[in-house]
Formats: structure tokens, C-alpha cells, sequence
């Protein structure tokens, strides 16, 4: 009998520590000895969350830059308040591993206020996951870890369809063990998957790997389902671009950026 995917990290130090043991479930499609960087990327988030904030605040933007590939095992995570505002603060987070800085993010914690009679431009709703294809396996050449730690359900396409794709993504472990994820935690975990849900070429022949994240959200997601409808395109020049609407089962919450290298293996 199969395991199940073990959580994504194991605090070193206690639920407020700030050094975590990655496990197997973070590793990434591309190779063995590198993380997913869905699971860092919601880490950092995690640690933006845990600043003080003021009632009625929310994210409005995150953006993860990848400096190096996340190497497994300890990492360690730090944030603040870089701009404080009353209004508009800037927030910035870092990860450590294998003696460098590997991701740096920002963020932008905005106040809130009541809009919902004017509110206009969300997105159609996707159909609920249930009406989705579960994807049984992941594919040839896509290594396992990170892939089984997610339950991947299909309303347009499948990992080894390239091309446009619309897919429910729900992460089946804890982004630390011993805690039940935040909706915007699994929020960016699955938007970093984009590049997967609408990958253009076959992954055993091309890399198409994200240098950065960028989630813009016009809400707070909720709940534990993410709806990624991602659409790429590879320029002449071996890069490209990945954009993706975010949904969560309520209807459309935020959009997502990725950037691409795009190499042959």
C-alpha cells in the first residue's frame, strides 16, 4: 500500500520558529535534487500572513521573485514590514537555503472598504471540481513529490495535453505540519502550478521553468479547492509567458503572471 504524501514542511523550531525541514512532497516535476517552488512560495506568504496586521487589511499583490533553484531540506524564512501606511503598507519575505537567498518576495497589504454594489469584471465561474477528470498518475517524465501531494481535477486538458488547460487543484497535505493552510496558502501554491496546468510543450523534451510568481487578487480566496485556467505563450527567443485566472469554488478571486526560460533538456 502507498503511503500518503507527507506534509510539505516539518518546523525546526515550533509553529512560530522560522527554520523548516522540506520534505519529498516538495519535490518539483524537473528534478529531484530542487523544490516545487509552489510550497516555498506559500511559505513566504505564510510568514507575510503571521505579520501584525490591522482588521481589514488583505493582499492584494504577491510577488515571489526565484533567485536559484530550492535546494531540499532546512530552510529558513524572515519577514517584515518594509513601507508601513495606514492604508497601503509593503510587505517583504525571504528564504534561506544551502547557505544563499533563494526566493524574495513582496507584497502589498491593502485596506479595504465596501465596493459589492459596484463590483464588476469577474470572470465567468468555472464548473465545480466535481465535474472535473481526476488525473490518475502523473504522466511519464513528470517526477513524483509535489505532483502526488496535489489532487489535479480536469475541466480542459490534462498534464500531458500541452496547450491551454483549465484544471481544480486541491492540496491533499499541510503547507506545515500540524496546520490547516490558509485559502490564499493553497491559492499560491496552485497558481505556481500555471505553468504545469497550461504547459505548451512536452516536459520530457523542454524546460519551461518560472523565474517569478505575480498573484494579483481582486478578493480573498476561500476554501480548499483553486481553480487555474492558464494559457502560455513561448516566444522566438527561448522565453516565455504564463497567465492564468484564479478561482476558488465562489467564483474568479485574482489572476497570476509567470515568466519563462524555455530551454530543450
Amino acid at each position: 500500500m502507498t503511503s500518503p504524501p507527507e506534509p510539505f514542511y516539518r518546523p525546526l523550531d515550533g509553529p512560530d520558529g522560522t527554520r523548516f525541514h522540506a520534505t519529498f512532497s516538495t519535490t518539483g516535476p524537473w528534478f529531484a535534487d530542487a523544490q516545487h517552488v509552489g510550497p516555498p512560495s506559500a511559505l513566504l506568504v505564510r510568514a507575510l500572513e503571521r505579520l501584525d496586521a490591522r482588521p481589514g487589511t488583505q493582499l492584494g499583490r504577491v510577488t515571489v521573485e526565484v533567485l536559484g533553484p530550492v535546494p531540499p531540506g532546512e530552510v529558513r524564512v524572515d519577514a517584515a514590514v518594509e513601507r508601513p501606511g495606514r492604508a497601503v503598507e509593503l510587505l517583504a519575505a525571504q528564504m534561506h537555503a544551502g547557505g544563499r537567498t533563494v526566493l524574495r518576495a513582496r507584497a502589498w497589504q491593502l485596506a479595504g472598504g465596501d465596493t459589492a454594489a459596484v463590483a464588476v469584471g469577474a470572470a465567468e465561474p468555472l464548473a465545480p471540481p466535481a465535474d472535473g477528470v481526476l488525473q490518475a498518475a502523473a504522466p511519464d517524465g513528470w517526477l513524483p513529490g509535489f505532483v502526488d501531494a496535489l489532487e489535479w481535477r480536469w475541466l480542459a486538458g490534462g498534464l500531458a495535453e500541452p496547450g491551454p488547460a483549465t484544471a481544480w487543484l486541491h492540496q491533499r497535505v499541510p503547507l506545515v505540519e500540524g496546520e490547516e493552510p490558509s485559502a490564499l496558502q493553497r491559492l499560491v501554491v496552485a497558481a505556481d502550478c500555471a505553468n504545469g496546468v497550461g504547459a505548451p510543450l512536452d516536459l520530457r523534451q523542454w524546460l519551461f521553468v518560472n523565474t517569478e510568481l505575480t498573484v494579483h487578487l481582486h478578493r480573498a480566496p476561500v476554501g480548499e479547492w483553486i481553480g487555474v485556467r492558464a494559457d502560455t505563450v513561448v516566444g522566438p527567443t527561448g522565453l516565455g509567458t504564463v497567465s492564468a485566472l484564479l478561482h476558488d469554488e465562489r467564483g474568479h478571486c485574482g489572476r497570476s503572471g509567470q515568466a519563462l526560460i524555455v530551454r530543450p533538456r
